[in-house]
Order: structure tokens, then C-alpha cells, then sequence
């Protein structure tokens, strides 16, 4: 079998193949390596390759396997770890030259779960610095490039993960997502994934730059290429065994998504939350997953979502209330990527220079900068707790509407536009707003693939609509869409699958209906393994 064959496969396909002996764990393994060798100076997916470690892995693999004593189905099967969550003796820079000395004193209970099922890691793959913004790219380790298109980002803050799986770099891994970290990548790179809810998998070892902010709360979660391969690790780490070591996951077991009937799931979709308007392609691919839903029995309908705006900028006043102090105990400002500066600037203003910044942009139309810089800023105790007071009733009062509505599932856009151009995140991290959502009610959300960017898609944006623009949504974020739309053509498009809290069963197996339906279109994101011209492009470099 060749190496294409091999790199190929899916986790369920090298676990089979591991199972009858077509394959042996050193085999797969050093498959990936070399494939890892040949794509990481075009992509650079990878912060730290580990062959020393997912070599002595395999062997031990093969030798157990030898003896009849396989651990479980990922016995042997390698996987990407995002940098951030602590493998022992590793490094968790979190792209911050602060941390650059850093190494984990044991795993992360995830990949500790991990280690005991026999699974073979291949290394840590890159993130935004400070997991702050939706590319990655930090000065530690570089930038990581979208394998569809390598002037446009994979997304983050777990990018290097959803790149090194679309690059066939890697057949699955883990990621970490505070505010759209897992999706957008997925979305952007062709790939599935999961938010859980929190606490499904245990977060101990997830490091993160903010360390203590819990009014909204990062949750690590599976990324893979198939809807089946995001099951199977959800399989092998279960809440069941998280819990033995962290005392915040509940052991209740996530069932199978094939106990789930679709034909009685209720489904809402749509595909504009009032804060950026959506892409064509976004639009359209929201519209064909609720099209195969509707066709595999579902009752399929549109929804009209509420406290969007009041429920992101809870989150962005939540998460910067100390005023960017924690960040600079980290990391001096001359350190600071392009895009996390801005939001360091405006979070560090006093009061009356925000106020007074925020009142311009208020006369030139920007709306929702304005909302933006007013929010950002250090907050009193006092303030920090009405906020979290009210992140908690726009939960309860979500759960409250979808039970209203007798909702399961809801679809709709992980972001307003396809993969953005490199450095292009530092004023546009609004457009991001559909994930945000999520994150702040903790309801498990996920990401599967549907199509790709047409021509007549990849033009830029006209005129906003006289409703638009009495409304706000006027200025530099829809040009700054307008301006990703441009030459987007071939680009993936994912949809976005949201179910209440705790029923990740349900998230897949509308994830699946979606997939079998779109994989069978000619749109649908496809890379081979010998994707894109690997080699033959320039490294990408940090720059400031």
C-alpha cells in the first residue's frame, strides 16, 4: 500500500486496518512523519513534530498488538495535538516568547485518556498567539497557511490542527474552542468538528492565556474528516473516564449518534445573526444542510435568532475586564501580533479615550465598533458579576426559547464569510459572531463541510440594503467582507450544527445526514493527498 494510500485514511479506516493487519501502527506512522516532513515548510501546520515520541508510540502499539493485547480501538492510530494542551515533557507556548521555555509537568487528562488508549501522537500543531484571534500565526512558531489556499488563514485559534488534518498531515486530533476556535478552522479547512458542552471532556491541561476569566469558558473538543472519525474519538475519551481525574465532568456517557432518529428531530436554521451580513456561499450552504435534512424526514424551519448582539458583547466585555493586565504580565507589547495589538489598545484605554474613540466611530455610522470598544475595558467586581449574571440568563432564556419553539437542532453560518486573507482578523473578529453565540449559552456545537465557494460568489460585495444600514451595518466590517469574498472561489464552506446542552448525539447525527448528502456533490471540499504544490511554495513567516 502506498504512502497517499495510507495518509488517506480516516481514524475508523486505520483503526480497521490495524485490526485485520493490513497495516501496522510503524507503518502508519511513519507514513504521517514523512508526510508531515514534506508539507510543514508550505503549510507549517505543525508548532512541534514529534517523530522520536510517535515512533517509540507505534512500537509499543505493534508490540502489544503482537501479543493480543490491543488497549482500544485507537490502539496504535496516530493523532495531532493543538499546542496548547499539555503533553508531558512538551512545550505549551500558546505562541507567547514569554512561555517559550515552558514544558508540561504531565499530560493533559484528555491526552492522558489518549495515552492509555494507545494512540500515537504525532506532535503539537500551531495557534493563534495567545489563542486570541481567529488565525495562527504567532512569533514562536510562524504562520500557519490554509492548504485550499495558502494567501488565506486555516482560521484559530486551533487552524494548525484543522490544517494538519486537511493536509492529510494528520487523520485527526484534538483542539481547544473558547469562541469559534474548533469551528472556524473546520469550516475554513474542510474539515468536521466539535464543541462539547463543558466539561463533556475534561479541560485540566487545556492551558490558556486568561487564566481564572470562566465567564465564558474554552472546552476542548474533536477534530477529524469524517463525522464517524469525530464518533470514534469520542468513544475512546468519555466523560466517564475524564472524571476519574477532574472533579467538573460528570460521568454520564454521550450515546451513539446512531440512536438518534432524525426523522423526529425538530430543526431551525438561518443564515444571518444581524451582526455581519453572511457570504453567498455561507448562505447557500446553510440552505442545502437544511434542505438534506428536510429530505431525510426532519421537521425543518426557519429560526429567528435573539441576543445575539447582547450575548457577544456580554462575552468580549467578560473576557477583556481586566483590562488586558494578565496579558501584559505575559508578554510586552512589542511582542504582540498585528491582530491581538489593536484589541490590546483599545481594552487598555482609559474610560474617557474609549468613550471619546468610541462617539467618533458612533457619527461615522460603525455601530457595532462602537458597541465594541464601549464594552472592552476594565470592569469592577461589582460590573463583572451583573455580566455574568447576564450571560447566565441569556443561556436560560435561550433553552427557554428553543423549548418554546420544540427545537433539537439549529443550523446556521460558523462565520459570515469563507477563509479570510492572512492578517486580516484584527478588525474583523465581529464576523466570527455566530460561533461566539454558542460558546457564551454552552450549547455542544459542531461543524461539517457542505461545499465550496462558486465564481459568482467570489466578487466583491455591493451596496448594503437601506434596512442594513439603518440598522448599522455600515463600514469597515462589510468591506472588510467584501474584501474576503474577492477571489474566494474554491474556498470550503462549513455549516454550523447546534443542539441543547448535552446532546452531542444529536449535533452528530444531523452532522452525519448533512455529509452523506453533500459528499455526494460535485461542490463538496475535496483535497488529494498530493494537495496543492507542496515544496514548491515559499515558507510563511511571523510578521509584524
Amino acid at each position: 500500500m502506498g504512502s497517499d494510500d495510507v495518509i488517506g485514511k480516516g481514524l475508523c479506516q486505520l483503526s480497521l486496518a490495524l485490526q485485520s493487519g493490513e497495516l501496522t501502527s510503524v507503518q502508519i506512522t511513519e507514513a504521517f512523519l514523512a508526510r508531515i516532513e514534506a508539507v510543514q515548510a508550505t503549510f507549517m501546520p505543525y508548532a512541534i513534530p514529534l517523530p522520536s515520541l510517535a515512533r517509540a508510540l507505534a512500537k509499543e502499539s505493534d508490540a502489544r498488538r503482537a501479543q493480543g493485547q490491543v488497549l482500544g480501538p485507537l490502539d496504535g492510530v496516530p493523532l495531532s495535538i493543538k499546542e496548547s494542551i499539555d503533553i508531558a515533557g512538551q512545550p505549551s507556548t500558546l505562541g507567547m516568547t514569554s512561555r517559550a521555555g515552558h514544558t508540561a509537568d504531565k499530560d493533559a487528562v484528555v491526552v492522558g485518556v489518549l495515552r492509555a488508549a494507545g494512540a500515537v501522537f504525532l506532535g503539537k500543531t500551531n495557534v493563534s498567539q495567545a489563542l486570541l484571534f481567529a488565525e495562527s500565526r504567532n512569533p514562536v512558531y510562524g504562520q500557519t497557511a490554509n492548504p485550499f489556499d495558502l494567501g488565506r488563514s486555516p482560521g484559530g485559534s486551533s487552524g494548525g490542527e484543522g490544517a494538519a488534518i486537511a493536509a492529510f498531515a494528520s487523520p485527526g486530533g484534538i483542539g481547544t474552542d473558547i469562541g469559534g476556535s474548533i469551528r472556524i478552522p473546520c469550516a475554513w479547512t474542510g474539515i468536521c468538528g466539535l464543541k462539547p458542552t463543558n466539561d463533556r471532556w475534561s479541560n485540566l491541561g487545556s492551558t490558556t492565556a486568561i487564566p481564572g476569566q470562566e465567564l465564558v469558558r474554552g472546552q476542548i473538543g474533536p477534530m477529524a474528516r469524517t463525522v464517524d472519525d469525530l464518533a470514534l474519538l469520542l468513544q475512546a475519551v468519555t466523560p466517564q473516564q475524564c472524571a476519574r481525574s477532574d472533579p467538573r465532568t460528570a460521568p454520564l456517557p454521550i450515546p451513539s449518534y446512531q440512536t438518534v432518529a432524525v426523522p423526529a428531530l425538530r430543526v431551525g436554521w438561518f443564515v444571518d445573526d444581524g451582526i455581519v451580513c453572511p457570504s453567498p456561499a455561507v448562505e447557500r450552504a446553510v440552505r442545502r444542510a437544511a434542505e438534506a435534512l428536510a429530505a431525510a424526514g426532519a421537521r425543518v424551519e426557519p429560526y429567528t435568532p435573539f441576543l445575539v448582539q447582547d450575548a457577544v458583547f456580554t462575552c468580549l466585555a467578560g473576557m477583556s475586564a481586566d483590562g488586558a493586565e494578565t496579558l501584559r504580565t505575559q508578554m510586552h507589547k512589542t511582542d504582540l501580533d498585528p491582530a491581538l495589538r489593536t484589541l490590546w489598545q483599545m481594552a487598555s484605554l482609559p474610560d474617557f479615550a474609549r468613550k471619546t474613540a468610541a462617539a467618533a466611530l458612533g457619527l461615522a455610522g460603525e455601530k457595532q465598533l462602537t458597541l465594541l470598544l464601549q464594552v472592552l475595558g476594565e470592569k469592577s467586581v461589582a460590573e463583572l458579576w451583573r455580566l455574568t449574571k447576564r450571560a447566565r440568563d441569556i443561556a436560560a432564556e435561550t433553552l427557554l426559547r428553543w423549548e418554546r419553539l420544540d427545537l433539537d437542532v439549529v443550523l446556521c453560518p460558523v462565520h459570515a464569510t469563507p477563509a479570510i486573507q492572512h492578517e486580516s482578523s484584527r478588525d474583523f473578529m465581529l464576523a466570527g459572531s455566530p460561533s461566539m453565540f454558542w460558546n457564551l449559552v454552552n450549547f455542544p456545537a459542531g461543524v461539517v463541510p457542505v461545499t465550496t465557494v462558486l465564481p459568482a460568489e467570489s466578487k466583491p460585495r455591493g451596496a448594503l440594503s437601506k434596512r442594513d444600514r439603518r440598522g448599522g451595518r455600515i463600514g469597515r466590517l462589510h468591506k472588510r467582507a467584501s474584501l474576503v469574498d474577492e477571489g474566494s472561489t474554491g474556498l470550503p464552506v462549513g455549516v454550523q450544527v447546534v443542539a441543547r446542552p448535552f446532546r452531542e448525539q444529536d449535533v452528530l447525527a444531523a452532522m452525519a445526514v448533512i455529509e452523506r448528502a453533500a459528499s455526494a456533490e460535485a461542490g463538496f471540499p475535496r483535497l488529494s493527498a498530493a494537495a496543492a504544490s507542496v515544496g514548491n511554495v515559499t515558507p510563511l513567516s511571523f510578521s509584524r
